[in-house]
Formats: C-alpha cells, sequence, structure tokens
C-alpha cells in the first residue's frame, strides 16, 4: 500500500524568509525592475559603477522598505490600508430634514390602514 504525504499548508498564506502574501509579488516585482533598469542603463551608455551603485541602493531600498511595511502591516495591511483609502471621511446628506421625516410618517401610517398620501 502507498503512503502519501499530506499537505499540511493548506489555506495558508505563501511565506518565504518572513515575507508574507502580497509583500512577496512587491519585492520580487521591485527586484525585477531594478534589474531591468540597471540593463538599460548600462546599454544606453551610462558608467558601469553608476549603474551598479544604483543597483545596490536601489535593491537595499526595496528591500528595507518591504520588510518594514511586512512588520508594520502584516499579511493583509495592504488590502486594508487601500480599503481605508477609499472609505470616505465624513457623509454629507444635502436633503431637507423634511423630506427625512416625511418618509418615516407615511410608512406610520400606511401601517396603520390610513391612506398613502395622508401625514399627521
Amino acid at each position: 500500500m502507498n503512503k502519501w504525504n499530506i499537505n499540511k499548508g493548506i489555506g495558508r498564506t505563501v511565506e518565504f524568509k518572513g515575507l508574507k502574501a502580497q509583500y512577496l509579488f512587491v519585492f520580487a516585482g521591485g527586484l525585477l525592475t531594478v534589474l531591468i533598469l540597471v540593463m538599460i542603463m548600462y546599454m544606453v551608455g551610462m558608467h558601469m559603477y553608476f549603474c551598479l551603485g544604483f543597483g545596490i541602493g536601489a535593491a537595499s531600498l526595496i528591500i528595507w522598505k518591504t520588510f518594514a511595511l511586512n512588520k508594520k502591516y502584516g499579511e493583509h495591511g495592504l488590502m486594508k490600508l487601500g480599503a481605508k483609502r477609499s472609505h470616505p471621511k465624513y457623509i454629507v446628506c444635502r436633503k431637507p430634514l423634511f423630506r427625512h421625516l416625511k418618509g418615516s410618517f407615511t410608512a406610520k401610517n400606511e401601517a396603520n390602514g390610513e391612506p398613502k398620501g395622508k401625514r399627521i
């Protein structure tokens, strides 16, 4: 009879060296972007040491910032941050107060069996 290994990581988020979920994509995308920029800068004819300095500096900045965001906001932090930005700061209601009261009076009248248009 065959023995099968059971995957006990089902339902967990992906984690690599402490980076969780969306931070892995930010990390990989940032490093890939830096690599492509360094290659373009070198092909354009910029000095090799300038390209290497830029690449090392930008890569270390991305690594530092990604781990800092991961530590500060956690697994679902970027999504929470995005949701917080999309919520309104305050709710504005420009309808006159009478319109709100009118709706509540007519609903109360209909429950009592009175005609719809009649108000108290």
